[in-house]
């Protein structure tokens, strides 16, 4: 089984913490929102995995393909990164990858994160992974009959369907994916100016290829700041139920409390403090003074006198204030 992942977006929406580190890369519960998803495909798909291809931005930082590996490395395979020249839609982007479009295969894009608990039907020609929603009009969505997908729908005007796709798709035959999205290229089918996968999934469809759903019980977006922060909470506290615990042997308690769940990193201080519940505090982080609830914030930071709640901090950080719903990039101080 291989993995393709494309994550070559600019991630315009979590600006400014996206313009120093790629969005996929950004920590949620002290791991890169790539690494956690990579690692829930694999616990669902229960195959070895032969390889991971990341399709990154060229104006990604210099050390994400050393990331990407490192990545790969935890989950006992290994990683191939290529790039995605010019956004010209999802279809182009896996074709990036066409190379590792062969055999099994499984496309996650990479701003999703999710809970499931269902078996993965290996022998079906396709699998897309859905999620029932409240308003499909937002998103693309599928019809089922019989346990078949007959129909993709992108963004219904009235409700066709419930059941949203969440962007993780299974092949069969990776191959034939690869021939369908090349014919896109060769003859320019573009629909909104760009190439489409759903265009090639409904060829593949009309062909006599049958996909069937994979229905999730948690989707997680992260979007923007506010559904970020909202996902490291879901994410703290699925492990917490799982009896995880996310605080390093490492932290420095000075008169101060940790309120469970959290991830706390390694050599983090925290002075006449309290922190959480649901709060990610990265490596080296010092936090003086202060009571921080239901945020994410990076590592090597320093807040000092402050009462935060939903806010999300980059690394490097410098803040002393009375702020109370931040959204701060990398290096910034508030001082």
């Amino acid at each position: 089984m291989k993995i393709i992942v494309p994550m070559a977006g600019i991630g315009s929406r979590l600006r400014p913490h996206t313009l120093t580190i790629p969005k996929p890369l950004t920590l949620i519960a002290g791991k890169p929102i790539v690494q956690h998803l990579v690692e829930d495909i694999s616990s669902v798909i229960k195959q070895k995995i032969e390889e991971i291809a990341f399709i990154i931005g060229p104006t990604f930082p210099k050390n994400t393909e050393e990331k990407l590996h490192e990545i790969a490395e935890k989950l006992g395979t290994k990683a191939v990164v290529v790039v995605q020249e010019e956004a010209l839609g999802t279809a182009h982007a896996i074709q990036c990858a066409k190379d590792s479009l062969s055999g099994p295969c499984v496309v996650a894009f990479a701003d999703t994160l999710f809970k499931a608990d269902f078996t993965l039907d290996a022998e079906a020609d396709g699998a897309i992974w859905v999620k029932k929603v409240d308003n499909p009009s937002a998103y693309g969505v599928i019809k089922v009959t019989d346990g078949i997908i007959t129909d993709f729908i992108e963004k219904p005007e009235i409700k066709i369907s419930d059941l949203a796709i969440i962007g993780i798709y299974y092949f069969k035959e990776a191959e034939k994916l690869r021939e369908e999205i090349q014919y896109l290229l060769d003859n320019d089918l573009r629909e909104k100016g760009e190439f489409q996968l759903t265009n090639a999934l409904e060829t593949m469809k009309q062909k006599g290829m049958k996909f069937v759903p994979g229905q999730v019980d948690e989707w997680m977006d992260c979007g923007n700041k506010e559904i970020t922060v909202e996902t490291n909470k879901k994410v703290l506290q699925f492990a917490h139920q799982e009896g995880q615990s996310l605080v390093s042997s490492t932290v420095e308690l000075i008169n101060s409390e940790i309120i469970e769940p959290c991830y706390i990193g390694e050599h983090v201080k925290l002075i006449n403090s309290k922190v959480g519940p649901n709060v990610s505090l990265g490596t080296k982080c010092v936090v003086e003074n202060a009571t921080i609830t239901d945020s994410l914030i990076q590592t090597n930071t320093m807040i000092k006198n402050a009462s935060l709640k939903n806010a999300m901090i980059g690394n490097h950080v410098e803040f002393d204030g009375k702020f109370t719903s931040l959204s701060i990039g990398d290096y910034s101080k508030l001082i």
